[in-house]
């Protein structure tokens, strides 16, 4: 599938490796995608964060995303449905978080394992993501997937990545709309 990758999509998918091994993270994830498509200029996934108003708020993504691991990578979603089965999930970090520590709950961390540079494997919902971009080329009749392919996928996953990403306004029709004016 990588070869057909246009180059932004490439570079995103090797800037997202180089960012969780500087992290120390085991794998490749969703998070470490969007992070290196937020680095991109001059492509269709940085047209439409700007055209979003996303362009300069990195670091509010950022935390949003830090928010989402403090929680054990639950989505608000998972803590509002947890929330209707009386579990109160700030009161369980809470209560982890003093006997274990601040952070917990946080996935991530040192390898288990060394790996070699720019050997990270990339987790389940990270490929589902690389798949779902290209069912969403081939639905659009591009040949090639680019990074406004992966950007759209990234906003119809669920989880955590699309809860962030619609917070600042980049849903999966806005998305569309800022790259291709609509349909």
């Amino acid at each position: 599938m990588f070869e057909r990758f246009s180059k932004d999509a490439r570079d995103v998918v090797t800037c997202s490796v180089a960012l969780a091994e500087r992290a120390g993270a085991e794998s490749v994830t969703e998070e470490h995608l969007l992070l290196a498509m937020l680095d991109q200029e001059g492509t269709r996934a940085a047209f439409a964060f700007a055209a979003l108003g996303m362009a300069d708020r990195r670091a509010s993504v950022e935390t949003g995303l830090a928010e989402a691991r403090r929680r054990g990578g639950l989505s608000r979603a998972d803590a509002d449905a947890l929330a209707g089965l009386g579990i109160d999930v700030a009161e369980v970090v809470s209560k982890v978080e003093a006997v274990h520590g601040e952070g917990a709950l946080q996935r991530g961390g040192k390898p288990k394992r060394r790996w070699a540079p720019g050997h990270r494997g990339f987790t389940p919902s990270a490929k589902d993501v690389l798949e779902k971009s290209l069912r969403i080329a081939i639905a659009r009749g591009d040949r090639h997937i680019g990074g406004e392919h992966l950007l759209l996928a990234l906003t119809a996953m669920p989880g955590v990545v699309a809860e962030v990403l619609a917070d600042h306004g980049a849903t999966y029709e806005s998305v569309q709309r800022a790259m291709f004016g609509g349909g």
